[in-house]
């Protein structure tokens, strides 16, 4: 109930015009901005120097242009036109060639056509240089036709493509096996949105049973599985069932986001699991940014320091 309620709360101040001008005008103030914590920068140029710091500590990445749900064919068109763009970076600096994007930045929004043409742009540009490219699951409005979009783009020959399942959704079980039969890769998640009680667990302990059994038939069935999560239990019980099946750490991944526990991947990485670090940047950071504190209200004891540690120093 406490995470339901904490997701609400921060939904409802991410419409906040006010409070989105003031967050952008300090959060990502040169080196003192308190959303830096979580956010690699608004430019590519410092996703790419982000990415490149943690590959060479053996970290995986995968780069993530912050937006969504545009209005416009021409604000669709900018955003494909923006990830070719870094694509052709990421290939010049060397930096894992691993995306994540949301369709409705590419347009889901103005039709499904707009945005299956801007994701084939894409996935044509990215796939010589052995791309993957992940679409980002949206909140429950939007399962459907992300699972559509992806199995379109599928039937059309790309392969270097998977997606997301959240946990907290009932028709996860179902989207599983869909996407196991298919042969996509899934990042499997607890879910960041706001859902409604008739399509999502609101109780934690219903999302982490319903995460654990979608990470077993994961395990099973999938060709590489990814696991997002910060929850000891729940890597705990991934680590689990991997065992039991004699999996070797290799066929799967732990993921986790740029900034947030951070001991964690260390520890991971240590142990010789595979940690994949999501990295977010761009202008439009404000929404993820607030879908973050609200995951994790622990997270706001940072960021209310970072504010008052700019404050203090008179940013």
């Amino acid at each position: 109930m406490l995470a339901a309620t904490s997701k609400a709360l921060f939904h409802t101040l991410a419409g906040i015009d006010l409070l989105r001008r003031v967050a952008s005008r300090y959060g990502m103030a040169e080196g003192s901005g308190f959303a830096r914590r979580f956010i690699a920068g608004e430019t590519t140029g410092e996703a790419i120097t982000v990415a490149r710091t943690l590959g060479a500590r053996g970290f995986g990445v995968s780069l993530d242009y912050l937006g969504e749900s545009v209005a416009t064919a021409e604000l669709a068109d900018a955003a494909a036109r923006t990830y070719i763009e870094l694509i052709r970076d990421v290939v010049g600096a060397g930096v894992e060639p691993n995306l994540s994007l949301k369709l409705t930045q590419l347009g889901l929004d103005v039709d499904r056509a707009t945005a299956i043409d801007n994701l084939r742009r894409v996935l044509d540009a990215s796939a010589p240089h052995g791309f993957f490219v992940r679409i980002d699951m949206e909140n429950s409005p939007y399962t459907d036709a992300t699972l559509d979009v992806l199995e379109t783009v599928w039937a059309l020959g790309s392969r270097h493509v998977g997606t997301v399942i959240q946990s907290c959704l009932f028709r996860s079980p179902g989207d599983v096996d869909r996407l196991n039969g298919l042969g996509a890769r899934v990042r499997l998640v607890k879910g960041a949105y706001r859902e409604p009680k008739a399509v999502a667990h609101h109780r934690k302990d219903d999302v982490d049973a319903a995460f654990v059994t979608l990470a077993e038939r994961l395990l099973d069935h999938n060709p590489y599985p990814a696991f997002a999560t910060h929850d000891p239990a729940m890597i705990a019980a991934v680590q689990q069932a991997a065992a039991l099946r004699q999996l070797a750490k290799e066929r799967y991944e732990f993921q986790m986001l740029y900034g947030i526990r951070r001991d964690l991947q260390a520890s991971l990485l240590a142990d010789g699991y595979r940690v994949r670090v999501y990295v977010p940047f761009g202008r439009q950071w404000f929404p993820y940014f607030m879908r973050r504190l609200g995951e994790r209200p622990a997270n706001v004891g940072f960021v209310l320091r970072g504010i008052l540690r700019d404050r203090d120093g008179g940013v």
